[in-house]
């Protein structure tokens, strides 16, 4: 499902608020964070990542490599920080992408 613009601002209005809970170091991105950031998906639905100054990657590259391996949805990239999106597929999780549907 590919988000719409008003879905993508809506997100960006819930994401304000959010620390980043991954960071990403000069160790780069690894099999086990990926899995991690995952299993925050499943949960949260909305997380932010960040990208420490020491870091060799780029927010794009990442983007897409997160986007690949965890099928999330990027809604916003601002530096070095990302916005992901997944729906969770338990229903006991899904606050917010009940209301993306409704938007």
């Amino acid at each position: 499902m590919e988000l719409r613009g008003k879905q993508k601002r809506f997100l960006r209005s819930k994401a304000h608020h959010l620390q980043p809970i991954f960071q990403i170091g000069k160790g780069g991105i690894s099999g086990p964070m990926i899995t991690q950031i995952g299993e925050a998906l499943e949960k949260r639905e909305l997380i932010k990542v960040s990208l420490l100054q020491n870091t060799d990657e780029i927010a794009t590259d990442v983007a897409h490599i997160l986007t690949e391996e965890v099928h999330c949805q990027v809604v916003q990239i601002i530096g070095r920080i990302l916005v992901l999106y997944r729906p969770s597929s338990k229903e006991k999780y899904q606050r917010i992408s009940k209301e993306v549907k409704a938007i």
